[in-house]
Parts: structure tokens; C-alpha cells; sequence
């Protein structure tokens, strides 16, 4: 890979932190503890140098909060960090950056009773300092005020969790993908195609096996990024860098894209199903359910109501700070074996995109049990 790619290649993986069915691009800050049952949870001053403002927090959560602030602010990593020492503190927005964590929490423990409704996002909103006076709005502004607002995805409205009103979307949804008994007989699936990154394209396989292990093999020109979830941990193994292991949380998202039976049990993973209003993606009428688990951020399901296919999820990471938003959004669906894949995913997050565009699709081919089984830890990785 030349230095330009490189270079590419680096910037996604340590801006985007993305997660989509298959391939994680995990940050470069540091990474997070694998989640090994046999290793109590760690605090954040546990595991990292210098925390001060977010001691307390697990150290899950550090490097996802960390990525709230870049997304608010629009800014790389060494706005107020050092390059490859994170723990020093000589960059005086570092200093600022402190400040104004501790500003968000006073706020919201002394004006919302605690509860989390400012974050770094409501002043900054992608600028690295936010604007105090209000702007003269543009006739195009004007024109985009005139219209409708769209609601906050992350919607507190009670919603209709009403069997007769979730059950019929559902049962259509689970239809259009081929029905149980199809979906039932997959027990592994072999897909290979190209992902765009920022216009550069590279050829990607990835590996399913039922119920919830996938491994994603992104070649590239100086050796494979490996990315991997084999239902109990994930992991990244990017060509010249530490392997980087999945958070709690990203493990959680990864889970839900491994599930080959997902459209079959989205009514055991999420104990409350309920609708939001419905909205339009790409001129068709969706309807959208709100799936909510104990201790965990929501997940919103967008149906093509003519079709009934799952055309965008959206879910969420939780922070010290806020939720960080994944957009998957599913089209070019296909039929393989009697069951519908999809054969391309564009997944956003605030500060950038990629696509994967599936071109062949394998069904019940056997899978190296070896591909799923993590690599040993070694000292340099990023714990």
C-alpha cells in the first residue's frame, strides 16, 4: 500500500470507528478490554494514564466517549492529544476539553435532575467551537425551516407496542427474507465483494457461521485488516498495528449483525418492540420500530412497508457522555437459496461512510472452525 493509502486507511480507522454486519473499523486511540469473564471490569483510571475528569467510568466506555467528543467537535484525535502519548497534557485543548466535560455534568445534575440531555453535540454541533451568535439564515435555509421537522431518531414517545399493531410488520418482514423455516436451514454463508472507503475500493470476504460468529477479510495492497466476532469476543487485526478487541458495547452491535436468524428473533432480543412514527428513506414509506433492551441503548428498525424488508438500522453506543450513532442501511436485496440477502450495506456515523457491495453469495459451505478463534493476546495490543 503506498503512504497515500496509508494514510486513507489510518484516517477511517481512527475517525469512523464503524460498525457493520461483518467488519468493525475500531479507533486507534487505544483499545478496550476484551470481554473475558475471568477478568473483573476496570475503571477507566484503571486501565488508562492520567484519567481525571471521567475516573469512575468503565473502561469500556473511555475510548466510545472519546469518539463523542471528535464527532461533536469535528476533530481528529490530536486536537488535544499528544500524537502516540495520549497521557501527556500539553496541548492546552486537552486542558479545555476537561473543563467542559465537568461544565455537561454540572449542567445536567443541576438543571435535569441528573439525567443525560446536554451533551457535547448540543452547542458544538461539528464545529470545534461552537457559535455564539446566531447565524443570518440563507433563502435555502429559510426554504429547509419552512418544511417539516424530522423528529430526533433517538425518540422518547411512548410509541404502540401493541402486538396487533409490531406483530404485522414483523411477520412481513420475516416473509419477505424467506420465512423460518428458510432462514432456519442457513448454517453458514460465504459472501465476497468490494468496500469503498472514501472512494478507494479493496476486495472483502467475510465468513458467517450460525448463530452469531462472522469474520470479515479486507485485502489490502500491504496484507489483510481481519475483523472478527466469534459470539463471545471481537477483534480487529489491521496489517503493522496491534490487534485492537471490541468493547462491551461494540461487541453488542456486532452480535446483532452476526445473527443469521435475526429476522426470526427480533422479538427474543429485545424485550419491548414498539412503533415511532413512520418516515420516508429514499421516497419509500417506512415503518419504524424502537427495540429496547434492560441496560442498553434502543434500536430503531426501518421496514419498507411495500416490500417489508429491513432497509436501516440505527443503534446506538452508550458514553459517559452521550450515544454515538451506527446507521446500517440494507439495499440490493437478493434471493440465495430461497432467503433474501442483502447485497449492499452503507454504514454512517457522524464523520464518515462506507459501502460494501456484495458480489457472490455462498450458502451451508463449510468454515474453518479456525477462523473464528481469536488470536493470543501479546503484550503491545491495545488493552
Amino acid at each position: 500500500m503506498n503512504q497515500t493509502a496509508n494514510q486513507l486507511f489510518a484516517r477511517v480507522l481512527s475517525a469512523t470507528c464503524l460498525l457493520l454486519p461483518g467488519i468493525v473499523l475500531h479507533a486507534t486511540l487505544a483499545g478496550a478490554q476484551p470481554a473475558l469473564p475471568a477478568e473483573p471490569p476496570k475503571t477507566a483510571e484503571q486501565a488508562f494514564k492520567n484519567i481525571q475528569t471521567l475516573k469512575g467510568i468503565p473502561a469500556s466506555q473511555l475510548i466510545p466517549t472519546m469518539q463523542l467528543i471528535s464527532n461533536s467537535l469535528g476533530v481528529e484525535c490530536e486536537f488535544c492529544h499528544v500524537e502516540g502519548a495520549f497521557d501527556k497534557d500539553d496541548k492546552k485543548p486537552k486542558q479545555t476539553a476537561r473543563k467542559m466535560m465537568e461544565m455537561v455534568f454540572a449542567v445536567n445534575k443541576g438543571t435535569f435532575e441528573g439525567h443525560r440531555e446536554v451533551t457535547c453535540n448540543t452547542c458544538h454541533r461539528g464545529n470545534s467551537h461552537p457559535a455564539s451568535i446566531p447565524l443570518v439564515p440563507t433563502a435555502a435555509d429559510f426554504a429547509a425551516q419552512s418544511a417539516a421537522p424530522k423528529k430526533d431518531a433517538h425518540s422518547d414517545e411512548p410509541g404502540n407496542n401493541s402486538p396487533s399493531v409490531v406483530d404485522p410488520i414483523l411477520e412481513k418482514y420475516l416473509a419477505a427474507m424467506g420465512g423460518s423455516a428458510a432462514l432456519q436451514r442457513v448454517s453458514s454463508r460465504i459472501l465476497k465483494g468490494t468496500v469503498d472507503l472514501a472512494g478507494k475500493q479493496f476486495p472483502i470476504d467475510i465468513y458467517s457461521q450460525s448463530p452469531d460468529k462472522r469474520v470479515s477479510i479486507m485485502h489490502l495492497q500491504n496484507g489483510d485488516s481481519i475483523t472478527a466476532f466469534n459470539g463471545t469476543v471481537g477483534w480487529l487485526s489491521v496489517p503493522g498495528r496491534p490487534t485492537q478487541w471490541m468493547s462491551a458495547a461494540e461487541a453488542d452491535g456486532a452480535r446483532l449483525d452476526a445473527d443469521i436468524y435475526l429476522p426470526s428473533r427480533l422479538k427474543q432480543i429485545f424485550s419491548d418492540l414498539r412503533t415511532l412514527p413512520s418516515e420516508k428513506i429514499d421516497g419509500h414509506d417506512v415503518n419504524v420500530l424502537q427495540g429496547t433492551r434492560e441496560g442498553k441503548p434502543p434500536v430503531n428498525l426501518y421496514f419498507d412497508q411495500q416490500s417489508g424488508l429491513l432497509v436501516r438500522m440505527l443503534r446506538y453506543v452508550d458514553t459517559a457522555l452521550g450515544f454515538n450513532p451506527t446507521e446500517i442501511d440494507y439495499a440490493d436485496y437478493r434471493d440465495s437459496a430461497g432467503v433474501k440477502v442483502p447485497y449492499r450495506w452503507t454504514v454512517a456515523r457522524p464523520r464518515g461512510r462506507f459501502t460494501i457491495q456484495v458480489e457472490q453469495v455462498q450458502q451451508n459451505v463449510p468454515i474453518d472452525d479456525q477462523k473464528f478463534v481469536a488470536p493470543a493476546p501479546q503484550p503491545n495490543d491495545r488493552h
